[in-house]
């Protein structure tokens, strides 16, 4: 006969629940060995699985170190709309400069038609050259006049924010106001579930959800503006859609982790600066 293993034998162990008074065994249960070191383990691994289940499929995985939040998603957004205005700013300068160049030095000028229409060099290549050159010192005379009373390209700027109409995109009492160190933002009191709209034309560049700050949409305007609407209890738009100014695209309240959950927070921002709302538009 084999050698049984001594610690997973059949040596049999009782756990009793016994009353300190009567001495009667209210609950009894026998086990051995290794039912023992199977009850540990399963009950090891149940734990393991709960706070798995917690924190892959709760809010609990915000507290997780590096776990991306509502303000660095709204710095990964601002920061690739400032690397795409920059690379946009390089190709226009780089294309300038190569013209600029070329007058200079009397070569013929960069044909820009030839960057989207490839046929159109070939075109012109065929005409006279007397009739070339008429054509391009009545296209200069043109470009000097458009100059000189400011229309064209030129005469594009962008528009002060105080001659802009900014829509409301709630009404209701400023319940926090702006402060540039603590609180970049305003808080808009109102009922759950009013309309939240649009303040200017502009796309959705984000939506989402946070644990802190509830339904999250942004919009992309205009003259490098952003305006963030924050503790949504629903959102009305996707990423990417284009909204009119005033056009609805949240229902507030209901969401945040604050005690004041019936409050809209509104941020905007202007080329990576936070602007006090209130100075442009009447709550």
């Amino acid at each position: 006969m084999g050698r049984q293993n001594p610690f997973l034998g059949t040596r049999q162990f009782r756990l009793s629940l016994v009353d300190n008074e009567t001495h009667n065994t209210l609950r009894s249960v026998r086990f051995n060995r290794a039912q023992l070191v199977y009850g540990i383990i399963t009950a090891v691994l149940a734990v393991l699985l709960v706070a798995y289940l917690l924190f892959a499929f709760t809010p609990l995985r915000t507290i997780i170190p590096g776990y991306p939040n509502a303000h660095s998603r709204r710095e990964a957004v601002a920061n690739a709309i400032k690397i795409d205005s920059l690379e946009n700013a390089v190709s226009r300068w780089n294309l300038y400069a190569e013209s600029l160049s070329r007058v200079l030095t009397g070569e013929q000028t960069v044909d820009f038609d030839s960057l989207v229409h490839a046929g159109t060099a070939r075109y012109l290549s065929n005409k006279d050259p007397e009739e070339l050159a008429r054509r391009d010192s009545l296209f200069r005379e043109a470009v000097q006049k458009e100059e000189q009373f400011g229309v064209g390209a030129s005469a594009e700027r962008e528009l002060p924010l105080e001659g802009m109409h900014f829509f409301t995109p709630l009404k209701g009492v400023v319940a926090t106001p702006y402060d540039r160190v603590s609180h970049p933002a305003i808080d808009v009191a109102a009922p759950t579930g009013s309309v939240v709209g649009a303040v200017l034309d502009g796309t959705v560049i984000f939506t989402g959800w946070d644990a802190e700050a509830g339904y999250v949409i942004i919009i992309q305007h205009r003259d490098d503006l952003l305006s963030v609407y924050t503790n949504n209890q629903k959102l009305l738009r996707s990423s990417g859609d284009a909204v009119k100014a005033g056009a609805p695209i949240a229902l507030v309240g209901g969401t945040s982790a604050q005690d004041d959950a019936d409050h809209l927070h509104f941020e905007l921002w202007q080329k990576g600066q936070s602007l006090d709302p209130t100075l442009y538009i009447s709550f």
